[in-house]
């Protein structure tokens, strides 16, 4: 699934090839991706240019003229630039010609994603966006709102750590992360932990975003950015999806257990859990 990151490297791709080009038709295989009338999404959106991508948490909003294009990539949603139809496969599903004569498309396998048009300026008024917590990488998140979520929350902190409303932009590849550079137990419940827990996890989680993004994000399974670009934090991993391997910092071996139905990966030596 993409997180933050790789929507980040989506969204700074996409301008390249975006910003100016105004949409001349839209075609859609399978419209029910639009949250929309297929004919009533159409009528606005066509003749629409491209001013700028923006991204909140794991959604871009793509700013045109008068609208607002909200687009969740789910679990395996990614964006291709085509030159024609003819490159096509059968996954994509939106297609947007422009009026340089190319094409760009929506490509969703499981079919999950979603499109979304909206007056400029009520796009946070969507249900889907207005719950949103913090992003998890943004400076100015208010680490004090943040904990009180914590302190009510009876839950492991790695599922409340993926709970979009108490911090957005986190999912599985990153909460194990930062939890190992927190040396946090998965399992721990999250209204256990203390204040200054709370804010190591938020600044790490930061720490850990920010380097993804500048890595391109992470390429891992089924999920591959778009255009082409391959992000290169996999390499950068200490514990998920390595199990078996040593621990960078102590060289116990990496074990791999479900937390809320999540695999998730730990150092069981660095990560020990505080109760029982």
């Amino acid at each position: 699934m993409p997180e933050l990151p790789e929507v980040e490297t989506v969204k700074e791709t996409l301008k390249n090839f975006l910003i100016g080009q105004k949409i001349r038709k839209v075609i859609a295989p399978y419209p029910n991706i639009i949250k929309d009338d297929l004919d009533s999404f159409k009528d606005k959106i066509i003749g629409q240019q491209f001013n700028d991508i923006l991204r909140y948490g794991k959604y871009l909003l793509f700013q045109l003229d008068d609208y607002v294009l909200v687009s969740h990539l789910r679990m395996e949603g990614k964006y291709f630039i085509r030159n024609s139809l003819k490159e096509l496969s059968k996954h994509e599903h939106v297609i947007f010609e422009l009026d340089n004569g190319k094409f760009l498309s929506y490509h969703d396998v499981r079919k999950f994603g979603t499109m979304e048009l909206v007056f400029k300026g009520t796009e946070f008024q969507l249900e889907s966006l207005s719950k949103l917590g913090f992003e998890a990488n943004d400076e100015n998140a208010d680490v004090n709102i943040i904990y009180e979520k914590f302190r009510k929350a009876n839950r492991p902190v790695k599922t409340v750590l993926l709970d979009q409303t108490v911090i957005t932009g986190l999912g599985n590849i990153y909460v194990d992360e930062t939890l190992f550079l927190t040396k946090i137990h998965p399992q721990e419940i999250a209204s256990h932990l203390s204040f200054d827990e709370v804010s190591n996890l938020i600044k790490n989680a930061r720490t850990i975003l920010n380097k993804a993004i500048a890595l391109g994000g992470t390429t891992i399974r089924t999920y591959q950015s778009s255009l082409g670009v391959d992000g290169r934090f996999q390499n950068e991993l200490n514990v998920h999806t390595l199990v078996g391997k040593p621990c960078p910092v102590c060289s116990t071996e990496i074990i791999k257990i479900k937390v809320g139905g999540r695999g998730t990966y730990l150092c069981p030596n660095c990560q020990k859990r505080k109760e029982l």
